[in-house]
C-alpha cells in the first residue's frame, strides 16, 4: 500500500479512536453539558488560531459578507449540535446517544434533496426509512421491555437526534464556505462563532465560567485536542485523500468505541434494544451515505 493511501487511512484510524474518547470525556466531566461544550470549542479554537495566523493570515482578510454570514450560520448550527448533544449524554445511554448523533448523514442527504434539489435514489431512501426503523427500535424498545440505561432515555435521544440534525446543517450551511477557504481558517473561523454561540447561552442560563477544578479544565483541554483537534481535524484532512465514502463509513466506528470505552471505563452495559436498534441505525447511515456518492 502506497504512502498516499496508507496516511490518509491512518488519520482515520487515529480520528475515529480520538472522537470515541468524546462523550467518555463528556461523562466524566461535572461541569454543566452547556460550560463543557464551550471550552471544547474555545480551547480548540485557541489551539488553532496560531497556525492560522503564521499560514493563512491573508485569508481572513479575503472573506466577504457572504462568507462570514455563512461562516456564522455554520458556526451557530456546530453550536446546536454540541449544545444538544453534551446534554443529551446526561438522559441517555453513550452507545444510544452516540449512534443517534452519527444519523447526520440522513439529514444531510435530506436536506441536499429539498434544498439543493439533488438526486435521491432509491437506495438513499432506502437507508433512510432502515435508520428510521433503528430509531424507533432503539427509543421505544427500552421504554416497553422495562430496561432503558439512563434517567430519561426518551428524552435523551431526541437530544441526540436534534444534535444530529445540526451537525447536518453545520455540514450543509457549510458547503459553500468549504470549497473557497482552505481548511485551517474554514474550522477557526466556524470554532470561533460557535464558541461565542455557545458563551451567549452559558451566560444565559446563569452558569459560572470559573471556579471548575484542575480536573475539570483537564477535560476541557482533552476534549479540545483529542475529539477535535486529533478528531475532526484529522477526519477533515482525509477528505482531501480519500473518497468521502470511505471517510463516512469509517466515521461509523465511533459509535462502537464509544460503547466499547463506556463499558470498560463507565461500567455501563447497553441493553439488548440499544443494541438492536444501534445495528439497524448504522445498517441504514451505511446505506444512505454510499448511496450519496
Amino acid at each position: 500500500m502506497s504512502d498516499s493511501v496508507a496516511r490518509p487511512r491512518l488519520a482515520l484510524a487515529v480520528a475515529v479512536v480520538a472522537i470515541s474518547t468524546s462523550a467518555i470525556l463528556v461523562r466524566w466531566s461535572t461541569a454543566p453539558p452547556v460550560v463543557a461544550a464551550f471550552y471544547r470549542v474555545l480551547l480548540t479554537t485557541a489551539l488553532l488560531a496560531p497556525l492560522l495566523l503564521a499560514r493563512h493570515a491573508d485569508a481572513l482578510g479575503d472573506l466577504s459578507g457572504r462568507h462570514l454570514l455563512a461562516a456564522g450560520l455554520t458556526g451557530v448550527a456546530l453550536a446546536a449540535h454540541f449544545a444538544t448533544w453534551f446534554e443529551s449524554l446526561s438522559w441517555t445511554s453513550v452507545a444510544a446517544s452516540v449512534t443517534l448523533v452519527q444519523s447526520q448523514p440522513i439529514f444531510v442527504v435530506t436536506g441536499a434533496w429539498l434544498l439543493l434539489n439533488e438526486r435521491v435514489t432509491g437506495r438513499t431512501v432506502l437507508g433512510v426509512v432502515v435508520a428510521i426503523g433503528g430509531i424507533v427500535v432503539m427509543s421505544l424498545g427500552d421504554l416497553l421491555g422495562g430496561t432503558a440505561v439512563g434517567p430519561r432515555p426518551l428524552y435523551g435521544n431526541a437530544l441526540a437526534l436534534v444534535g444530529g440534525l445540526m451537525a447536518a446543517s453545520y455540514v450543509l450551511a457549510g458547503r459553500s464556505l468549504r470549497q473557497r477557504l482552505p481548511l485551517l481558517p474554514y474550522v477557526t473561523v466556524v470554532y470561533g462563532v460557535a464558541a461565542l454561540a455557545l458563551l451567549a447561552v452559558v451566560l444565559a442560563q446563569g452558569h459560572p465560567l470559573t471556579g471548575y477544578e484542575s480536573r475539570e479544565w483537564l477535560l476541557f483541554l482533552g476534549m479540545a485536542v483529542g475529539p477535535g483537534i486529533l478528531g475532526h481535524t484529522l477526519v477533515n484532512w482525509s477528505l482531501a485523500h480519500v473518497e468521502s465514502s470511505l471517510v463516512s463509513v469509517t466515521l461509523l466506528g465511533e459509535p462502537l468505541g464509544s460503547a466499547l470505552l463506556a463499558l470498560l471505563l463507565l461500567t455501563e452495559v447497553p441493553s439488548s434494544w440499544t443494541v438492536a436498534g444501534g445495528a439497524v441505525v448504522l445498517a441504514g447511515i451505511t446505506l444512505t451515505a454510499r448511496s450519496s456518492e
